[in-house]
């Protein structure tokens, strides 16, 4: 894999650690951590500055419920049970975390057109935030956009350019309300992606604004 440019911030690796990002941002940040050294030692850090926060803060008395209550928060954060995977090879493009979702690599994707030749495969999670792979045939844009939120791209084969930068392999594109762009897939090969929205994006075209609603994106 190529150099890996663009990082996640200290706010999400954080937030990640501290266990408060929608399940969908979970399997983004997952995924790009487990492709990037420099990511990956800034999180244990941050875990490990969690950990002497705890050690270091008194004791308090607990409610007569609170074993319960904390074993019901566990089960309804925990992840459904997976698929059974193949044995993993050396050329796959999904990373373990994210092989954990699609039950497998790209050959096991049910890819769906969502026009322009773009498709995707929206992953099952828990929350109003939504995750999907999208497959962009290089030399394809995607119709420009914005957002009403926070959107997380993750680059996992092939590279896109937009209006801020090119992202290649491992490379994570972190957009808010303040972003509007119109992703381009390098032309050579498709552009896989992980993305990671938590609200509708803002599409200036009619035709992908009719069609975001039963799209869900």
């Amino acid at each position: 894999m190529q150099e890996i440019k663009h990082h996640l911030t200290d706010a999400l690796l954080m937030a990640y650690a501290a266990g408060t990002l929608p399940e969908a941002f979970d399997v983004v940040v997952a995924t790009h951590v487990s492709l990037c050294d420099e990511c990956r030692a800034r999180m244990l850090a941050f875990d490990a500055v969690g950990g002497a926060v705890v050690e270091g803060t008194e004791g308090v008395e607990m409610g007569a419920d609170s074993l319960a209550a904390t074993l019901a928060m566990i089960a309804d954060r925990a992840p459904e049970p997976r698929r059974a995977q193949p044995a993993r090879k050396a050329e796959w493009v999904c990373p373990a975390p994210l092989a954990e979702y699609v039950g497998g690599d790209l050959d096991a994707v049910k890819w769906r057109r969502v026009g322009g030749g773009v498709s995707d495969a929206i992953l099952q999670t828990k929350g109003a935030a939504t995750v999907r792979l999208l497959r962009i045939p290089g030399g394809v844009a995607v119709p420009d956009h914005g957002h009403s939120g926070m959107e997380l791209t993750l680059v996992l084969k092939g590279a896109f350019r937009d209006e801020t930068d090119h992202f290649g392999a491992g490379d994570v594109e972190v957009a808010d309300d303040a972003t509007v762009h119109r992703p381009v897939a390098v032309p050579g090969e498709d552009c896989i992606c992980l993305a990671a929205t938590d609200a509708p994006l803002r599409f200036n075209a009619l035709i992908p604004r009719i069609a975001q609603s039963f799209l869900r994106i």
